[in-house]
């Protein structure tokens, strides 16, 4: 396994990172190889590849759409902010949309 020593600027990226190499071993720990060992291996091919993106983006959309459901039902819009002020032409329509009933 290689190592490497990271310095890292932004905490936000840092913990983007963390979760990516906690994500790894998980995937290791259930199929016993790491993608590039899978790549290379000839384990799956690009339409299998092609078809876990598809899958993972239609799970994605199914999470936003459960999410947007939660801050209907609890009526909890202060759980956005505003848009930043930078964005003041579109900023009211956007904060409209955010809390708009599903």
């Amino acid at each position: 396994m290689k190592s490497k020593t990271i310095k890292f600027r932004d905490p936000v990226v840092e913990n983007v990172v963390d979760k990516f190499v906690s994500r790894s071993d998980v995937g290791y720990a259930k199929y016993g190889r790491t993608l590039h060992s899978e790549r290379t291996g000839k384990h799956k091919d690009l339409a299998g590849y092609l078809n876990d993106i598809q899958e993972e983006l239609m799970d994605a959309i199914l999470y936003i759409q459960a999410a947007r459901e939660e801050l209907t039902e609890n009526k909890q819009p202060e759980a956005f902010r505003p848009p930043h002020p930078s964005h003041a032409s579109t900023a009211q329509q956007d904060w409209d949309d955010a809390i708009a009933p599903v």
